[in-house]
């Protein structure tokens, strides 16, 4: 289903916003409380609202294999019917804007047994910049190795 949260950046939103995401959850994670998030909502020290995947920051992520990331796009939310094996960008920030668009890869959990990422798509709703938040509409599918982004049953 799509649905919509609200993130809280990083550095400086209230604690009660979580700033992580899971997409093999398909919710927001509190990066207090747990390693398990595939990236972070953050607003960077010239004041630009960014994704950091979960290798982007330093000391987590793997070495080899399979890093959660992003895609941006230039196609609406509604228009995203599946997501591609690669190239998504692991290792760098990802500036975000009103509007915009991007598919997720997760990281590998013991969630799904079969060794392979899951898939989502978001779209920028908005910013709070004095509170330090965001809201993003989002549609996971948490079914392993799926890559389909529609509401429903995956047909594929």
């Amino acid at each position: 289903i799509v649905d919509t949260f609200t993130l809280g950046a990083l550095h400086g939103a209230p604690l009660r916003y979580p700033s992580g995401f899971d997409i093999t959850l398909g919710l927001p994670a509190r990066t207090d409380q747990t390693s398990g998030f595939d990236f972070v909502y953050d607003v960077d020290s010239t004041g630009r609202h960014v994704f950091i995947p979960l290798h982007a920051i330093p000391g987590l992520g793997v070495t080899s294999g399979v890093n959660p990331g992003f895609l941006v796009e230039s196609i609406g939310f509604a228009q995203i019917i599946s997501a591609p094996s690669d190239p998504y960008i692991t290792a760098d920030t990802v500036p975000i804007t009103t509007g915009e668009v991007l598919i997720g890869r997760s990281r590998l959990t013991s969630l799904c047994s079969l060794g392979v990422p899951e898939y989502a798509k978001f779209q920028v709703l908005s910013f709070d910049d004095s509170a330090r938040t965001m809201q993003l509409e989002s549609l996971s599918d948490i079914n392993c190795g799926y890559k389909n982004l529609q509401p429903g049953i995956p047909p594929n």
